[in-house]
């Protein structure tokens, strides 16, 4: 299919470029964009200029490529909101796979094609390009360098997310995804990008990551305060969303799910998340222990870690995120999270009976602590977390015909 043929169609790919205030650059990007698609990408597609409310004669400069340039179409809004413009073009697209990229191209485009690719082939869902992986070639200044590896390391502090670079302006889903996910998506402005890749991971979905070469753009439109407290709402708001047992999306058919048997994985995440409970625990016990004694000392530190402890494992180490099921499974990891408590507290009435020293209350706590470790991981696997299905088969989608 040629490039003057993507508009009569629908195309494979549909490449979205959101626009505000941008009439001084946008021909020279769209003629270069153009270029790129119709001499390199093998795929059919489309551009889609998507103008949210700009007050210069960005909206003319967009109608004008049209008229030039066969498979160059014009979404305009009118209000502003980079999210609220994506929402719109893409869950009105036609195209197998959509994707955005922003209007300074400061994203090399020879990466496009590695970001359609997995989607395209079915092995993924969503794929963004990140100029935090390891291969990344990525020249900009230190302060927005700060701000987003900061800005990054606190998602994945906060969310224990797998992808490094939530903000890259160079991403795609594929549309059928899109089409569920986005009407759960609530930002309008610069969070719906992270707010997309939280519920995409949150609901299980594959996430590709492509290394790019970036240059930063100097004449950029983001205010820097205004986004990063922006940003920091949305992930307070997205917190208390999970929290709460919500953000859980029906993906239908569409659903992947995870593996038959996955013990390993499900090991490491409960000796992380038990780890840093141990940790938590033992230092609230030496500290109220002179205050409190041993016994009480122990009893507080342990419930107050408990929460936290089984929404963790609930969630990280057993991928239970919905609120299906979630008071029985709570309701069985505190009676388990109960037995742990009553042989700790057993064991150390017999320490504090004998007279022992602080060393040997510690010594016999984490021993009594690491031996229902093993227990809880047993009946949590076994009895309150049920265990998940192996991955269905993949489709591969058409190529672009010559010509």
């Amino acid at each position: 299919m040629t490039a003057s043929a993507a508009t009569d169609t629908a195309p494979v790919v549909e490449v979205v470029v959101p626009v505000y205030n941008e009439a001084h650059v946008l021909r020279h990007s769209i003629e270069r964009l153009h270029r790129y698609l119709t001499d390199e990408f093998p795929f059919s597609w489309r551009i889609t200029v998507a103008d949210n409310a700009s007050t210069d004669d960005t909206l003319a400069v967009a109608e004008a490529l049209r008229s030039e340039f066969p498979g160059v179409t014009v979404l305009h809004l009118d209000q502003k909101g980079r999210g609220r413009a994506l929402r719109t073009a893409w869950l009105a697209s036609d195209a197998e796979v959509v994707t955005y990229m922003d209007v300074d191209l400061s994203t090399g485009l020879n990466a496009l094609l590695p970001l359609v690719a997995p989607l395209l082939s079915g092995h993924s869902d969503l794929a963004i390009g990140s100029r935090l992986a390891p291969a990344a070639a990525v020249a900009r200044g230190p302060q927005r360098e700060f701000i987003s590896r900061t800005y990054n390391f606190m998602l994945r502090v906060v969310f224990l997310n797998r992808f490094r670079d939530a903000q890259c302006g160079f991403k795609a889903i594929r549309t059928d995804i899109g089409r569920i996910l986005l009407p759960a998506v609530d930002d309008d402005a610069w969070f719906f990008d992270t707010e997309l890749l939280l519920l995409a991971e949150h609901n299980g979905l594959r996430v590709h990551e492509v290394p790019v070469d970036w240059i930063d753009d100097p004449d950029t439109r983001v205010h820097i305060r205004s986004t990063v407290s922006q940003d920091i709402g949305g992930m307070t708001r997205m917190f208390k969303k999970f929290v709460a047992g919500h953000g859980k999306v029906d993906l239908g058919a569409h659903a992947r799910p995870g593996v038959t048997d996955d013990m390993g994985r499900q090991f490491v995440g409960f000796a992380f998340v038990g780890l840093v409970s141990t940790v938590a625990s033992l230092l609230l016990f030496l500290a109220l222990r002179g205050s409190l004694g041993a016994i009480w000392a122990n009893l507080v530190a342990l419930t107050a870690t408990t929460l936290v402890n089984m929404w963790a494992n609930r969630r990280y180490t057993f991928g239970q995120h919905g609120r299906s099921d979630r008071s029985r499974q709570y309701f069985g990891a505190l009676f388990v999270w109960l037995l742990g408590a009553a042989l700790s507290t057993f064991a150390l009435g017999m320490v504090v009976l004998a007279d022992g020293s602080a060393a040997v209350e510690v010594v016999v706590l984490l021993a009594t602590w690491s031996l229902m470790a093993v227990v809880r991981f047993a009946l949590l696997r076994s009895w309150v977390f049920r265990p998940r299905t192996a991955p269905t088969g993949v489709q591969r989608t058409r190529l672009k015909s010559p010509g």
